[in-house]
This record gives structure tokens, sequence and C-alpha cells, in this order.
């Protein structure tokens, strides 16, 4: 088993969008209100290539098998960032991965000079509800920036320390 983690690359833009909508799928999220209309999967290496953004591709023996990045919030304090389009195929659930994502996505975000660290999920997401308040992040009542995903009900935050 070979697993790489690295920066998107032009050439990853149809099979990370596909490995997106199949994970969101499975987990019969809303089309609408949710990441599966956004329309930056058509172009997430350009979207990920803009200054203080960064995504981070994830393989297994030469498939990408999901991925992760931040970016700045929108319509928000430049010094808040998002977690963004964290998902994984079930594949590459229980094997840490979105741990070591998630330790180079917070680093990225504390790099970039981010003090808080946003992100939106689904209510019945729990394994990356636990993920995320492991790596300390909380559940907050009021929505930040324009995100566009109005369907998404959990709001969580965390204070970066640089």
């Amino acid at each position: 088993m070979i697993q790489t983690i690295r920066k998107i690359q032009p050439s990853d833009n149809i099979a990370l969008k596909k490995v997106i909508r199949d994970v969101l799928l499975e987990h019969n999220v809303p089309k609408v209100g949710t990441a599966y209309a956004d329309a930056s999967l058509d172009c997430m290496f350009e979207t990920y290539t803009k200054k203080d953004c960064i995504y981070f591709v994830v393989e297994l023996n030469g498939k990408i098998i999901g991925g992760a990045g931040v970016a700045p919030l929108e319509e928000e304090s430049l010094d808040t960032c998002e977690l963004q389009k964290m998902y994984f195929l079930s594949e590459a659930r229980g094997l840490g991965i979105g741990a070591s994502v998630m330790e180079k996505c917070l680093q990225s975000a504390r790099n970039f000079g981010f003090k808080n660290c946003y992100l939106e999920t689904m209510t019945y997401m729990n394994d990356a509800q636990k993920l995320y308040k492991k790596y300390g992040f909380e559940y907050i009542d009021t929505r930040m920036g324009a995100t566009g995903h109005s369907a998404c009900p959990v709001l969580m935050l965390k204070k970066l320390r640089l």
C-alpha cells in the first residue's frame, strides 16, 4: 500500500470532483447548499493556487481517494480561513489519513498567518466531527463568511496558535 499526500495538480481536477461528489452522494448530502454545487469543483487546481490557499490530494496506490484544503473565508475577517472540501472515499477511512491531512492543512493555515479556522458540516457526519474536535474545533452558533453552504447546519471554529 503506497499512500501519498501532495499538493493539487491540474490533472487532479476531474478525479477530485468525482471523489467529492461520490462521498456526498454516499452520505445523502443535499445537492443544493453544499459543496456538491460549488462551481470550484470544476477548477480545484485553479481555485487553490490563489493567495493563501492550498489543497492536499491523497493517493492510495496511484488512485486519488480524497483530500482537503484551506482558503481565506470569503466575506470574513482576513485572519480567518476555512477548512474546505475534506472528503475521503470509504477505502481511505480509518487509516489515519484524515489526521495527516488535517495536520498539513492546519500547519499551512498557520504559515499563511490565519488566526482562526472555520468549517461547516452535516449533523450526521459523526466521524468527521470527531476528527474536528480532536484537533480543537469547537461548535459555534453563528454562521461565518459566505460559503454558500446553507444546508450545512454544523458550524465549528478553531483558534490557531501561531
